[in-house]
């Protein structure tokens, strides 16, 4: 009996913006961001008018709007001796989709998804894929280096490693921001 042997999976490497300063966060970055932040907002007003308006609601209003707007997967951030690893559950997203940057304390993860039904939709008789902006920022305890960084994904799941800055650099960038607020 011949035996077979199991080829393991490649990951799809996938391609990541990396911004040293958070002072100066690029257009891109900042216009997806804005685009998501607008699309709330107009939700949040539907929501607002769709009640007849009237104050006491507004907080409950936007928080629905997050809901129905954003897709925020699940996610895991483990703390190593030297890096950071974070998994994010993506479920049916194509890689090519998937957008991650990488700031000095934080890794944002973002995509639009696309749902369509194969030819016409006939015969679909349920369907609850969204089609919500994926937006996922992952705040880390310390500082990493945004030039190490990388990512892959792997059977739905996004693997991000994030190695930890080193001390000295750490250091020469607390001492430029203490200078900076002096």
């Amino acid at each position: 009996m011949a035996r077979r042997h199991r080829t393991a999976p490649i990951a799809t490497p996938i391609a990541i913006e990396k911004y040293m300063d958070t002072e100066t966060t690029p257009h891109t970055l900042l216009e997806r961001v804005n685009a998501i932040t607008e699309a709330i907002r107009q939700r949040a007003f539907d929501l607002f008018r769709s009640r007849d308006g009237g104050s006491g609601s507004e907080m409950e209003d936007w928080l629905q709007a997050e809901r129905d707007v954003i897709w925020m997967p699940d996610a895991t951030v483990v703390e190593m001796d030297n890096e950071f690893q974070a998994q994010v559950m993506l479920p049916g997203v194509d890689p090519n989709d998937i957008h991650v940057s990488a700031l000095p304390g934080a890794i944002v993860v973002q995509a639009d998804s696309a749902h369509i039904h194969q030819g016409n939709g006939e015969g679909v008789c349920f369907c609850e894929v969204s089609e919500k902006k994926l937006f996922r920022r992952l705040e880390l305890p310390t500082s990493i280096d945004v030039d190490r960084v990388s990512a892959s994904m792997d059977d739905g799941v996004l693997q991000v490693i994030a190695p930890k800055a080193s001390s000295k650099a750490h250091d020469t960038d607390t001492k430029k921001q203490l200078t900076a607020a002096a």
